[in-house]
């Protein structure tokens, strides 16, 4: 049996609190994976940003991605080490670049997922650009912004098409606010939304690989307090159904790590942000959640490594357009796209790979987070976002409700 090592890479930015966690806990596990006739290691390393050559070789067998949704530079580089050098990376990159709100808006209605009425209107202002004017003058239609604010129906959102942590959305009560606010958009491209109203709940569902965690959503609340500490307590086929929903819609897009929201009202979910594939991973904002968070990606990371997890550079959407297109009621439809994800994800691979060789992870997170290191971690992102007299007050804020979750979570 030879021994090789698998190397991870972390391409992060301004990430402090989740690398260093991720990079201790690592260490403490202190793995020897046997697969494939192999004793495996691992070693994790930051990765830097410098000139490549296109045909230099790549040292990691998988990246964890948090810069491709922003920063040119390493997201060309990661295309290419994924066409080059056959490279597993969270997220697809392609897929990224190329697939935002308003594309997923189409395509899961295209699966019959219940996306509130959507509209797109033009920019309300243009920057000046060659052929610009005679393109507008013979094609651009005028239209009555009132009337188009019937057809979606009030209240609505207006927001950009391709979103980015909520800037620029805001609710629309009436034509009078529809109009002023369509006329400060600028050169935005926006989509008008019928909103969810009222509704019940507000849930996030994160999904890093085949793990999935339901969390009660509160977007009107201070950053540190929006996701709580709870899934709101809904039924057992209410929460298998936002993780279909959230499998189907990550699995669609090659998202290996994406979060959707979506608003109960009368029972019926309606999904309305799914397009998020950078979700929050500091405990600024996770808290209570950021273990979770820790374990999900080393055991996705561990497993996609050890295996040779091959990347999917392509995405094949016709298996899911085959069930839209049957005549089987939507929860049928579903629960058939959601095997497909299952079955994209390798989840019954996955399952006997951690219960085989992580089964002290647990263990292992619950330990560590009642550490000095794990608390420096909490304290230095918290020093990077807070002023100064506030930086004791919210470490402990955030320290404490990790603390909670390791009364919950008692191995």
């Amino acid at each position: 049996m030879a021994e090789v090592r698998r190397k991870i890479g972390l391409s992060v930015g301004a990430d402090l609190c989740w690398p260093v966690c991720y990079e201790e806990v690592l260490d403490r596990l202190d793995l020897s994976v046997r697969h494939g006739g192999d004793a495996i290691r691992f070693d994790v390393e930051r990765v830097t940003i410098e000139p490549f050559y296109l045909r230099q070789p790549v040292r990691y067998d998988v990246v964890i991605d948090r810069l491709t949704h922003w920063y040119g530079t390493s997201r060309e580089w990661i295309k290419k080490a994924v066409v080059m050098n056959g490279l597993y990376v969270f997220n697809n990159p392609w897929s990224i670049q190329s697939n935002e709100k308003h594309t997923s808006y189409c395509a899961m209605m295209r699966l019959g997922m219940p996306v509130p009425t959507t509209w797109m209107v033009p920019p309300k202002a243009y920057e000046p650009q060659p052929d610009l004017e005679i393109t507008l003058e013979r094609y651009a239609q005028m239209f009555d912004l009132r009337e188009l604010g019937d057809k979606v129906g009030y209240p609505m959102y207006i927001k950009p098409y391709d979103g980015g942590g909520w800037a620029g959305v805001s609710r629309i009560d009436d034509a009078d606010d529809l109009q002023r606010l369509y006329d400060e958009s600028g050169t935005y491209l926006m989509h008008l939304q019928q909103a969810v109203d009222p509704h019940d709940m507000f849930i996030r569902c994160v999904g890093l690989g085949p793990q999935m965690r339901v969390v009660r959503y509160d977007p009107g609340a201070p950053l540190h307090d929006r996701y709580t500490s709870d899934d709101g307590g809904i039924p057992d086929d209410q929460r298998q159904h936002l993780i279909d929903t959230t499998l189907t819609i990550n699995s669609f897009f090659g998202w290996d790590f994406n979060s959707c929201e979506a608003l109960r009202q009368d029972g019926q979910w309606f999904p309305i942000d799914f397009a998020n594939p950078c979700p929050d991973s500091q405990v600024t904002s996770l808290h209570y959640h950021f273990p979770w968070l820790i374990g999900a990606n080393l055991r996705w990371s561990l497993f996609c490594a050890a295996t040779n997890r091959p990347m999917r550079p392509n995405l094949d959407w016709q298996p899911y357009f085959t069930i839209a297109d049957t005549d089987a009621p939507y929860e049928e439809k579903l629960q058939g796209y959601a095997a497909i994800a299952r079955e994209r994800l390798q989840v019954d691979e996955f399952e006997e790979f951690c219960g085989e060789h992580l089964g002290h992870l647990d263990q292992v997170l619950w330990d560590f987070f009642a550490t000095d290191t794990a608390r420096e971690a909490v304290r230095m992102k918290v020093t990077a976002l807070y002023p100064e007299h506030e930086v004791d007050e919210f470490t402990e804020m955030f320290w404490d409700r990790i603390q909670t979750w390791r009364k919950d979570a008692t191995p």
